[in-house]
């Protein structure tokens, strides 16, 4: 009987866990869609990493001329999230570590540039969690 019980509590374990995550998912996808209104327009594919310690989240993106761009991170506790953006000579184009590490950065691009994002933990708040990035542009219609 004993048995039987913790059996059936590690399959209602099992069912349940990943509920909350994807629920703690769309609670931050929520947060970056909202940083992300108009004039803004999500890519509407969201970079995300479950974060421990001093990992680092790297991601890769293509940001094209003459559009104006917002990057917004997101997690469970403001300013959590640190991120920077290199060139792919690896360049420190952007870090918000320098700005109090704000969870938006808007931006426009002169000349089309292959990007890295790296994304990681403030250490001062948090030593694991969900790290969310997600790139927004400004519409066409916006910037004449």
């Amino acid at each position: 009987m004993k048995r039987s019980l913790i059996l059936f509590l590690l399959a209602v374990l099992a069912i349940i866990s990943p509920l909350k995550l994807n629920s703690q998912e769309d609670v931050l996808f929520t947060k970056c869609i909202n940083e992300l209104k108009s004039p803004f327009v999500a890519s509407g594919q969201p970079f995300r990493a479950f974060l421990t310690g001093s990992e680092v989240a790297e991601f890769h993106t293509t940001f094209f001329s003459g559009s104006m761009y917002r990057v917004v991170a997101s997690s469970h506790q403001d300013n959590n999230i640190l991120f920077s953006i290199y060139d792919k000579e690896r360049n420190l184009l952007f870090s918000n570590e320098q700005y109090d590490a704000a969870d938006s950065w808007d931006f426009k691009i002169e000349g089309s540039v292959e990007c890295i994002v790296e994304a990681r933990l403030n250490p001062d708040i948090s030593t694991s969690g969900i790290a969310m990035l997600m790139i927004g542009f400004k519409s066409l219609e916006e910037m004449n």
